[in-house]
């Protein structure tokens, strides 16, 4: 006895002859065929699945390949993902990039343009909805860079954070000053992010506050995948600014502070992160050279040498399109009320700040897709219930892997009209 697997009537699970037993294509054993075939799967998406041995998928199809997402119920297996590339007739096992999701008690699979909307029942509110991308910029890169099948997760979170700022200039140029002024009058509205290196700890530094302290070869290994901003290699050892590092300062509800170097800028420029860009200039070389001499902490040797590098800092400064503005700090206060007016903090008044919604999706639900709107409608018992449907917006989606997919909206309603069109049913 052998699988069809020549075109769309391929079985969803493939039969091993020598072990006389079905085989899942996610590698999880089931002892008989279940009625589930590919050619079920050309219609859209498919939710909850649940197999015998407590397994749960969901599948979409999005162009010409049908993505099956699920786990195993031992409360540990990550939520894994196959692909039936339904050209070619055959399973592929993707490179899976990003944190993978943990397993939950059921899942709801929506396609997007380029993603897949997945919805975790049962679990935590900050946990439910993730999006597991498939054709995003990023797993195009990478699937260029590793030459294979590529998808990556991401998690959903609800709102939009605070652009990140990069703040650059010339050693001596007062960009510290001006960022602790900024952290003095705004102590809870910003934060740095904590960067990673590969050189061993110094005196009382602590992992994860003074530094993210991690080895060369996985350092090496995650710039590959992507998951630095910017990164460089200072005497034999790397430093860099995570994607994740940056995330979990907007995560905190603070809008993140980047002071990094013209090179490290022009990284950050370069990747997917929307930020405001800000180069800090001196307001002439002599001004400059004055305040590296005032200080009195480096060499003449180190001053020259830190001229030199500043007359090239401020070419690439002025001259490229890596910043969105040029702040010249010539007197301090005057400078610092510019740059709060470049934040859009000149006429700030400080009010309560709430932070983001969370949904809180019923374990038991259907999903309709209507253009850029998600329906998730309570399936109940009979029971009358108050808000019975969440509406949820997708049209203003940003980032994604390998960090945070935010932008997502939605609205907790009892009821909506029957005189909406273009709905999908994606039950």
């Amino acid at each position: 006895m052998s699988a069809n697997v020549n075109g769309v009537s391929a079985l969803y699970f493939l039969y091993n002859e020598s072990l006389n037993i079905l085989l899942d294509p996610l590698g999880i054993y089931m002892g008989e065929a279940p009625a589930l075939l590919v050619d079920d799967l050309q219609d859209g998406a498919q939710n909850d699945r649940e197999l015998k041995n407590g397994a749960c998928k969901a599948t979409a199809t999005v162009g010409d390949k049908t993505y099956v997402i699920g786990g195993a119920d031992d409360g540990i297996l990550s939520i894994e993902v196959q692909i039936f590339d339904r050209n070619r007739g055959e399973w592929v096992r993707p490179t899976v990039r990003g944190i993978k999701p943990i397993w939950s008690k059921g899942l709801s699979a929506v396609p997007l343009e380029d993603k897949i909307l997945i919805l975790k029942k049962g679990s935590k509110p900050d946990d439910q909805i993730w999006f597991l991308e498939v054709g995003t910029q990023y797993v195009r890169q990478q699937q260029e860079y590793l030459g294979t099948e590529v998808v990556a997760w991401s998690k959903g979170v609800v709102g939009n954070a605070e652009k990140p700022v990069v703040i650059s200039g010339p050693s001596g140029v007062g960009k510290g000053t001006l960022i602790a002024m900024l952290m003095k009058e705004f102590p809870s509205m910003f934060g740095f992010s904590v960067s990673h290196t590969t050189r061993a700890p110094r005196g009382t530094e602590k992992d994860g506050v003074h530094y993210h302290f991690t080895e060369k070869s996985i350092m090496e290994k995650e710039i590959k995948e992507g998951k630095f901003l910017e990164f460089a290699s200072v005497h034999g050892n790397l430093y860099g600014t995570s994607v994740e590092a940056v995330e979990l300062v907007a995560d905190a509800g603070k809008r993140c502070i980047l002071d990094i170097d013209v090179q490290g800028a022009r990284s950050v420029r370069a990747s997917s992160l929307e930020a405001i860009f800000i180069f800090v200039c001196p307001p002439s070389m002599e001004e400059l050279e004055k305040r590296l001499r005032d200080r009195g902490t480096e060499t003449e040797e180190q001053i020259l040498k830190r001229l030199r590098n500043a007359e090239a800092e401020i070419e690439q400064g002025k001259s490229s399109d890596i910043f969105d503005f040029i702040l010249y700090n010539d007197k301090l206060d005057e400078s610092y009320e510019r740059l709060k007016k470049l934040l859009g903090l000149d006429d700030f008044i400080a009010t309560p700040k709430s932070g983001p919604g969370e949904i809180d999706l019923p374990i038991d639900h259907s999903v309709t897709k209507i253009d850029n709107k998600i329906i998730i409608n309570r399936i109940s018992s009979g029971e009358k219930e108050a808000k019975n449907l969440i509406i949820l917006d997708v049209s203003s989606l940003n980032g994604g892997a390998p960090g945070r997919t935010r932008g997502l909206n939605f609205q907790a309603i009892g009821s909506f009209s029957n005189g909406l069109t273009g709905i999908e049913d994606l039950s």
